[in-house]
């Protein structure tokens, strides 16, 4: 029997991981069609980080998956495109040059703003600036009386400015603003957070469905146990956004109980796939092949759920 009502409420939470974000878009694709719904429409909140918040803001649009997956593989060559000197320059400045993500979104997202989403939106970013971090919230709260004017395609911007692969985006106020994901590359934990203090959910209420870019399978080497700077320099991000990540679900995972949250984040072999290189197949593969697995515990967990319509309140 579904033990769901109208009162429950759920959360869909979308990783960074760059290109890898095609796995996640592929995923709730595959998920759509086989369960025959709009699956926006079975959340009441949607958060993500960098390429994450690019999908979350793709679904606020009106965009399905589908059409997010056709985003991802027309545009991910351009966005990514490599040259020569791309390695040498990453030690002097950012990999890429944000023109062709910039134009990639502009064109996706025309002139919507947060104000125009179809659901209720939190993308975080970080504040260089103010060495602070800061969160786009839809105007789903009456406090919320700024970020409704920001465009989609900035939000974008912002959320995935990557260190080392994207130059800090300073087009909203002059605010340097980069990639959530230096603190949270998994929103799991921020998407529960507003859910209680904002919507004033229970967290009895709560279900998330939280989506990874694939988790990879890695060595830690014995000298880092004493390692200095020369050990710790390329193993320390990922380090760091694999614990936050682990941490978070976790967290969230005892907050609401494992039978609340459904996480779908598979391990891969190490260099299986990348943050800047496109893999369509092998990646559309992975997806095909995840959610045929999850399917019956998708709908068990959330089909049988409704959310309400979202009205803005700032226009």
């Amino acid at each position: 029997m579904n033990s769901q009502t109208t009162t429950d409420f759920h959360i869909l939470s979308l990783d960074g991981g760059g290109i890898k974000g095609l796995f996640s878009a592929a995923v709730l694709a595959f998920l759509e069609e086989d369960c025959s719904i709009r699956i926006a429409e079975h959340f009441d909140l949607i958060t993500g980080t960098s390429t994450g918040g690019i999908i979350a803001l793709g679904l606020g649009a009106g965009l399905s998956p589908r059409e997010i997956v056709q985003f991802y593989v027309d545009e991910g060559p351009k966005i990514f495109k490599a040259h020569f000197f791309s390695g040498i320059q990453q030690y002097a400045t950012s990999k890429f040059l944000p023109v062709s993500l910039e134009a990639a979104v502009k064109k996706c997202f025309k002139d919507l703003r947060l104000a125009d989403s179809i659901k209720p939106l939190v993308i975080p970013s970080f504040n260089l600036g103010e060495d602070e971090v800061y969160i786009f919230k839809t105007p789903h709260h009456e406090r919320f009386t700024r970020d409704f004017k920001v465009p989609l395609w900035q939000v974008a911007m912002a959320t995935s400015a990557a260190p080392c692969f994207l130059p800090a985006f300073k087009k909203i106020d002059g605010m340097r603003l980069i990639d959530g994901g230096v603190w949270a590359n998994n929103p799991i934990i921020l998407g529960i957070a507003e859910a209680t203090s904002v919507f004033s959910r229970p967290l009895g209420t709560i279900r998330v469905l939280s989506l990874g870019t694939t988790d990879e399978v890695k060595h830690r080497p014995p000298n880092l146990d004493e390692g200095g700077f020369w050990q710790w320099k390329q193993q320390a991000p990922d380090v760091i956004m694999r614990g936050q990540s682990v941490g978070a679900t976790g967290q969230a995972m005892h907050l609401l109980g494992k039978d609340k949250v459904l996480r779908l984040n598979p391990t891969v072999p190490a260099g299986l796939f990348g943050l800047d290189t496109l893999s369509i197949d092998e990646l559309m593969a992975k997806a095909a092949h995840q959610s045929r697995k999850y399917v019956p515990e998708f709908k068990k967990l959330f089909t049988g759920h409704a959310a309400p319509q979202f009205i803005p309140l700032q226009t």
